[in-house]
């Protein structure tokens, strides 16, 4: 017996002797009055083994049995192997059809020596950002490169987008060589696509977000501003502000999901054999949609905040190009991306030679090259899809060079 139950039959002795009454002896055990009178008639009866309870040395009749106990060890072991005790209790219930906790999974795992894959740090305290109140009022977006084949294939890098109000991870989701403008592109066509177009893009300052470099060209230092990216492009194309992170910290919640996904993922890869860049986009199409019905939550607000985007697929792509400005040269063509674009024979003929025009070039994700003038789709023509934006046509001067010709043309501009 126990130094407690070892205590009980020593009150119960004294009670016995009248040292003590029931009500004190029921205080000192945390017992109801009740419950002592019942355990001193069974020591009357029995002796000091009246205080232990009924079920001492009984099995329960919910043991997990040692067969049950066997074959979740092999599993771990085995077609498992590396899940963590949550992800893998689910895998149980579901695919295997064992009806077992995450509780007795621990247990079992750890009394055989499986410890977790993870090991976990105390969580610092940070201030949290409330979330927004309705769905679409903001998505946080975001790169992770990371070895998630696990050497069976090459490192990749997932671009992923979540909504703020929801945790959801939204479609246009894939695995890519790296971070890049293209990229990025591609995952704002997905979330157009398939919810709308959101008020507000939060990511950190990525080149592809955001200028980072001192080169200024001559018409950017006449204009007094810097020209922006394609994706900033893009985003003002649908009138969407972007956020730009100062930290990984302030980007916490799409930090979190990648903590995630590089464990679920990771894990689901490899169970599936995925030993490709296709294969792994595959796997992640099949998550996304168990991983928002397991972890995305309901937004404070029912109504949604998403704003509708174009029925039409080619509106889309149109919206999420790659945009260039390009001087139409003498013969009535333009060079885009190593092609030389003929521009067609009815606009020439309605409109004349535009020679020494201006016009907008957009290359869209499938290939396709349009040309714009005075907002007037006026060529396309099929190509390669983009890999990359193209070098712009300006030639990046000298910082001595430039400031003479900034001069010299403030000074013509005042003489005139």
């Amino acid at each position: 017996m126990s130094t407690r139950e070892w205590r009980a039959v020593s009150l119960l002795e004294r009670l016995e002797r009248g040292e003590v009454s029931v009500s004190e002896v029921a205080a000192s055990l945390g017992r109801s009055m009740r419950q002592v009178q019942r355990i001193r008639k069974r020591v009357a009866e029995i002796g000091p083994a009246g205080v232990l309870h009924g079920n001492r040395g009984r099995s329960p009749k919910h043991k997990t049995s040692a067969a049950v106990s066997e074959k979740i060890v092999s599993l771990h072991r085995g077609k498992y192997a590396g899940f963590n005790d949550h992800h893998f209790t689910e895998k149980l219930v579901e695919v295997e059809k064992l009806e077992v906790s995450r509780e007795t999974v621990r247990r079992i795992l750890r009394g055989a020596g499986r410890g977790s894959p993870r090991t976990r740090r105390a969580p610092r305290h940070r201030r949290r950002r409330p979330r927004r109140a309705q769905a679409g009022q903001m998505i946080l977006w975001d790169g992770s490169s990371h070895d998630w084949l696990e050497g069976r294939g090459p490192r990749l890098c997932l671009m992923g987008a979540v909504d703020d109000a929801t945790g959801e991870l939204l479609a246009g989701a894939h695995f890519t060589d790296k971070e890049g403008t293209v990229p990025y592109l591609k995952l704002l066509r997905g979330v157009v696509r398939d919810k709308g177009i959101p008020y507000t893009v939060y990511g950190d300052r990525h080149g592809s977000l955001r200028r980072n470099d001192k080169n200024w060209s001559l018409e950017e230092e006449l204009a007094g501003a810097r020209e922006p990216t394609q994706v900033k492009m893009a985003l003002d194309r649908m009138a969407i502000q972007i956020v730009y992170a100062l930290s990984p910290q302030a980007k916490g919640r799409i930090e979190r999901v990648w903590g995630t996904l590089q464990d679920r993922l990771v894990s689901e890869m490899r169970l599936a054999g995925a030993r490709t860049r296709g294969q792994a986009n595959q796997v992640l199409n099949r998550y996304r949609l168990e991983h928002n019905r397991r972890f995305a939550v309901p937004a404070r607000e029912s109504q949604s905040a998403w704003r509708k985007a174009p029925s039409d697929n080619l509106q889309v792509l149109d919206l999420c190009a790659l945009q260039y400005v390009r001087k139409v040269r003498k013969n009535n063509t333009v060079k885009i991306a190593g092609q030389v674009i003929d521009i067609f024979e009815s606009t020439l003929r309605a409109r004349g030679s535009l020679a020494g025009k201006s016009v907008i070039i957009r290359h869209l994700l499938n290939g396709r090259i349009r040309l714009y003038l005075d907002k007037e789709c006026i060529t396309w023509v099929e190509g390669k899809r983009p890999t990359r934006p193209e070098a712009g046509p300006r030639t990046l001067l000298g910082a001595r060079k430039k400031r003479r010709q900034v001069e010299e043309y403030k000074r013509k501009q005042t003489d005139g």
